[in-house]
C-alpha cells in the first residue's frame, strides 16, 4: 500500500490556518510577485566493473565465437 508523504505538511499549513482562524486572526494569501525559479544540477555517473573466473576467461579466449 503507497503511503502519502505529501499529507504531513498539508495537515501542517491547515492546521495553521485554522490557528489563525480559532485565535481571531487574519489569513492573507497571495501569489509571490516573481515566478519561482528552481535550478538542478544533476551529475550521474556509473561504473561498471565485472571480473571472470579464471576458466571461463579461458573458454572464452579457445572459443571467442561462443557468444
Amino acid at each position: 500500500m503507497a503511503t502519502r508523504s505529501a499529507t504531513v505538511p498539508t495537515m501542517g499549513k491547515w492546521m495553521a490556518i485554522g490557528l489563525a482562524f480559532s485565535s481571531g486572526g487574519c489569513v492573507n494569501i497571495s501569489a509571490p510577485d516573481k515566478p519561482i525559479e528552481i535550478n538542478l544540477n544533476i551529475n550521474v555517473t556509473q561504473e561498471v566493473v565485472y571480473r571472470l573466473d579464471n576458466d571461463a576467461k579461458n573458454l572464452i579466449q579457445q572459443q571467442p565465437g561462443i557468444f
